[in-house]
């Protein structure tokens, strides 16, 4: 028998055959995340129900020295729940129960698995909800959520999950449980929990968390402006936030990405627009109002040729229906695509997209930009089809040359899916060696095994314990020492 076998066996021992997922047809299911572009059947998967049971799995695989990936709903765009070939796969999404809403203490305690829109419904009748909100809030986990720092539409003025994380029961990388913060905003200490949160699995395990609940606004007011160009759309958004107003989302779509929507969901966006902005304003009604006209009379001096005012919540759901499904619809327009997150200063913008058009014009593909335009985080959508010989390299050039842009205009290689798999080899272009080294060494106090999600954020494996150093010629780098 194999080390994963006789894993195996321990494990539905003292589990349950139920949470045991062996056969190699059922372990396909999980062989990716959201970024189907890799792909690795797991050796094992589990599906625990509770804390306890995550803690005797993790046991089990320090145990054997069985390296494990922890997942959610697989909703992620970066790799980062990609499986081990040799290890077990931890799938969170049967530990789903809502502890608790607390209102009084403006707070939620609840599971991995719960899905993100169902702490604001949970939320909702007591005048609260949940801010951070993923395009993928209707199917994402608040486990993945955690892991991976998720932003979303709202996070311009909200933040992102890091804000509303309070505190966390973790299993840590050798299966201890343990409390991590509390309902406290800002418990004394080091913050292990700031540096848990978007560590992407590599220091633990999320079985429950404690989430910031905020208060329903007394007003929300939605404008969809259309202009003839990204350029105009990114003036207007600077405009707007020069001016002093902070909206609760400023959202951004070229054509291409609204040819997609169109297709896919029909929102029904002016015809002819070249860029359209979402612009949404929420809290006390008079001071929503006067932002209001500020943001309506920026973007008409901008060159918004058709401006449309949601007028009840359902015209509010339809302007973002096609922003919210941008991602999916560009399915409808390209056999396959390549969903990029980087960062750049706001008002680079029109510069960046100009040179994102060229570069994709230079190598013969496709590229939709979707846009949290209030902060610079684009999702810039590289369009090709895997059947055309050439095509699939070539869109992974123009990824890679997007996320080079990002960081020659003083930005960042990911601003909310994450490094994961996808990215760790982009980290040396934004970090020194010695930013890695030190990075390395906080992973290596939280696992000094490295067995928690192996492979990830970090652009080659290293031993803990290994003395920081560059390796000349000729000599074997950690990866070769496994």
């Amino acid at each position: 028998m194999t080390t994963l076998d006789v894993l195996a066996a321990r494990l539905r021992a003292e589990l349950g055959a139920d949470r045991i997922v062996n056969d190699r047809q059922e372990l396909r299911t999980y062989e990716c995340d959201g970024l189907a572009h890799y792909k690795v059947v797991p050796g094992l998967v589990v599906l625990p129900r509770d804390a306890a049971e995550c803690a005797r799995t993790v046991r089990a695989c320090v145990a054997a020295g069985v390296p494990y990936v922890a997942r959610g709903s697989g909703t992620g765009l970066s790799g980062g729940a990609l499986p081990h070939a040799e290890g077990v796969l931890i799938v969170t999404s049967r530990m789903r129960a809502i502890v608790e809403v607390a209102p009084d203490d403006e707070r939620a305690v609840v599971e991995p698995g719960v899905i993100n829109l169902h702490v604001t419904r949970a939320a909702t009748p007591h005048g609260y909800y949940y801010a951070p909100d993923p395009s993928s809030q209707q199917i994402c986990s608040i486990g993945g959520n955690v892991a991976e720092n998720s932003g979303g539409a709202h996070c311009l003025k909200y933040g992102f999950t890091t804000n509303h994380v309070t505190g966390a029961e973790v299993v840590t990388p050798d299966g201890e449980l343990i409390e991590l913060g509390g309902r406290a905003p800002d418990p004394p200490g080091y913050d292990l929990l700031g540096a848990f949160v978007g560590s992407e699995g590599t220091l633990g395990i999320a079985t429950r968390v404690t989430v910031r609940l905020t208060r329903l606004p007394e007003s929300v007011r939605t404008l969809l402006a259309a202009f003839a160009t990204t350029d105009q759309a990114g003036a207007a958004t600077s405009a707007i936030i020069a001016a002093g107003v902070v909206p609760a989302a400023v959202e951004m779509m070229d054509a291409l990405a609204i040819e997609a929507a169109e297709a896919a969901v029909a929102c029904g966006y002016p015809p002819g627009a070249g860029a359209v902005l979402i612009v949404e304003l929420d809290g006390p009604a008079a001071e929503v109002d006067a932002q209001f006209d500020q943001v309506t009379a920026l973007c008409e001096a901008n060159g918004a040729f058709e401006l449309r005012i949601a007028a009840d919540a359902a015209q509010r759901a339809l302007f973002w229906k096609g922003r919210k499904s941008a991602f999916a619809a560009v399915g409808r327009i390209s056999p396959d695509y390549i969903v990029q997150d980087g960062v750049i200063p706001r008002t680079a913008l029109p510069e960046v997209l100009h040179r994102i058009g060229e570069v994709a014009r230079e190598h013969g593909v496709r590229v939709a930009n979707v846009f949290h335009a209030g902060d610079g985080n684009l999702h810039p959508l590289v369009l090709f089809d895997d059947a055309v010989p050439g095509e699939a390299g070539r869109a992974e050039e123009v990824s890679g040359a997007i996320i080079d842009l990002c960081i020659e205009y003083g930005g960042s290689i990911t601003g909310e899916h994450g490094v994961g798999m996808d990215k760790a080899k982009y980290m040396p272009r934004m970090f020194t060696d010695d930013d890695l080294e030190t990075m390395h060494l906080l992973r290596c106090a939280f696992d000094p095994d490295g067995l928690a999600n192996p492979g990830k954020v970090f652009p080659t494996p290293r031993l803990c314990g290994e003395v920081p150093r560059r390796h000349r010629a000729g000599e074997p780098a950690a990866a070769e020492l496994f």
